[in-house]
């Protein structure tokens, strides 16, 4: 069971502004929401299996080697180069 003291302490950690008012209807929320999870842990998966459960395959194509453009005559225009290589201007100084 979540105590009042509890949600005025996380309310103050998230910077949140809780008023009075508020306070019992929170702690009922949140004894819920923490009841719910328990429920969720005690849950039996003996034997079941999680992986792909949705019988999903990997939709990648495989990797293919296709013809490229030639080295040289890409870097041609290139203003410096350097074995093979663009050369960029380093502008973080």
């Amino acid at each position: 069971m979540v105590e009042k003291e509890e949600i005025m302490k996380i309310a103050i950690l998230s910077k949140l502004f809780v008023a009075d008012d508020e306070i019992e209807k929170l702690t009922e929320d949140m004894s819920r929401i923490i009841s719910f999870a328990d429920t969720i842990n005690n849950a039996a998966d003996e034997g079941v299996e999680f992986d792909n459960i949705n019988n999903l395959c990997n939709v990648l194509r495989e990797d293919e080697v296709k013809p490229s453009c030639d080295r040289e005559k890409i870097l041609k225009n290139a203003k410096d180069s350097d074995e093979g290589c663009f050369l960029v201007k380093n502008i973080m100084k």
